[in-house]
């Protein structure tokens, strides 16, 4: 009766073995199977021939236990208990039978039928509850495609309604960023022309204060040439000391003179209504220009706050064709943002000894002219930066920032230039725009 048990064994290792051909874990448990189909042919004539049949009964059924609790202890074979559990009827019948032979001599042979009938109906059984299983495992994976199938209808039918709630969402967003476009470019008409007025009464001192420096300069050197000449040599010395000094201020007075004047004009320029019309324009002049007014912008605000400024422009870029003023509005908006970054990079504390610093710089790259902002600030997290050039999206605190700065860069860009503006971003490292603009139309 020893049969049964290792004909049961090799049908639970071929019954395993197909089902897993199609799976990653067959390549694991490849050698395993092929050991153990004629490791159990091979047991089975070795009992067989060396063993009397009540020994070759206990042996049988030991061998079939020991391989059915090393695959129910295999985590890989979870989903085949059902097959490996019909067996433990064989293995108790068959070593049932061993001990009562071994035992009870007399009572076995009176009952041998019995027990030759168990071992029988227990190898039956084996079958039993495998057609069982199949038809459960069926019945299980009819019920998992309609399952998915539904699923399947409902996503598609989800998805549906949420693109045709996005695209109503897109018009509110359209209608709002058209409404607050109109009620911004109103504003800044008005603070425009506040800001034109100013710049042009500071203008008029300022003018004076350059053109009195430049004279008073003039009279210093006929001072030092004529009235000089005449006095003692012993007070020449003292005259040519305090001439030196006077000499060297005014020369101070007029280069900030100057300076002040090129930020006035700058204002002027920044303020002026754009007329949409492109004219030949120096980017790198443009570019330094707003940088310094950007960096002097919040340094007014922040006497506190110093950075670091580096330029890296190309001078042999030549002028484009575009709209100064639309273009000097994106600079100012990118440069406002990058100094905005690292000012509160450098205010949280996050690190000792952190230097903030702001790049510009330009390259002529075939068709197109490469600029690129970048700075040591906070950086922009991966999870919001598809969102960043999105109207009303804003990271600032409310009260400080709209949302329209960088969508309406995007806008002057892509849809007024024809380029393209591009993130490059690590948090809590840096952030890097890039703007990208054809040269086909430069002179």
């Amino acid at each position: 009766m020893h049969f049964f048990s290792f004909l049961a064994g090799f049908l639970l290792i071929r019954r395993i073995k197909k089902p897993l051909q199609n799976s990653s874990l067959y390549i694991k448990w490849q050698s395993l199977f092929a050991f153990a189909g004629w490791a159990v042919i091979a047991l089975f004539f070795v009992v067989s021939f060396f063993f009397s049949d009540e020994a070759s009964v206990f042996l049988g059924s030991s061998l079939l236990l020991a391989l059915l609790l090393y695959l129910e202890k295999e985590l890989d074979f979870s989903e085949f208990k059902p097959y490996i559990q019909a067996n433990y009827p064989l293995v108790f019948a068959g070593i049932l039978n061993s001990f009562a032979e071994l035992v009870m001599p007399d009572f076995y042979d009176n009952w041998e039928g019995y027990f030759n009938f168990a071992i029988v109906g227990s190898f039956i059984w084996i079958f039993a509850r495998w057609a069982n299983s199949r038809k459960q495992q069926q019945e299980l994976n009819f019920v998992a495609e309609r399952k998915a199938e539904l699923e399947l209808l409902v996503a598609k039918r989800t998805a549906e309604l949420v693109q045709q709630k996005e695209a109503l969402q897109e018009k509110v967003e359209e209608l709002k960023v058209t409404q607050t476009q109109l009620i911004q470019q109103e504003k800044l008409a008005s603070l425009g022309e506040l800001t034109a007025g100013i710049a042009h009464e500071i203008q008029n001192p300022l003018n004076f204060v350059n053109n009195f420096s430049e004279l008073s300069v003039e009279l210093v050197d006929e001072l030092n040439a004529g009235p000089l000449q005449k006095l003692p040599e012993a007070e020449k010395e003292h005259v040519r000391e305090i001439i030196q000094d006077l000499t060297q201020n005014l020369q101070k007075i007029h280069h900030h003179g100057k300076r002040a004047d090129s930020i006035v004009k700058g204002m002027l320029q920044h303020t002026r209504a754009s007329t949409g019309q492109k004219e030949p324009t120096d980017i790198n002049a443009l570019a330094e220009e707003y940088f310094r007014l950007s960096y002097h912008g919040l340094r007014a605000k922040d006497k506190g706050f110093c950075a670091k400024l580096e330029t890296h422009l190309n001078n042999n870029i030549p002028k484009l064709e575009v709209v100064p003023q639309d273009i000097g509005r994106v600079l100012l908006n990118l440069f406002n943002n990058a100094f905005y970054a690292v000012q509160q990079k450098m205010t949280s504390n996050i690190l000792e000894n952190y230097q903030p610093m702001v790049q510009v710089s330009t390259k002529w790259k075939g068709k197109t002219i490469e600029l690129r902002i970048r700075d040591n600030g906070c950086g922009i997290p991966e999870n919001i930066r598809h969102k960043i050039l999105q109207p009303f999206f804003t990271t600032k605190p409310t009260g400080q920032g709209t949302g329209l700065g960088l969508s309406l860069s995007y806008d002057i860009i892509t849809k007024g230039h024809n380029g393209e503006i591009n993130i490059d971003s690590k948090e809590g490292a840096y952030t890097e725009f890039i703007i990208r603009l054809p040269i086909k139309n430069s002179r």
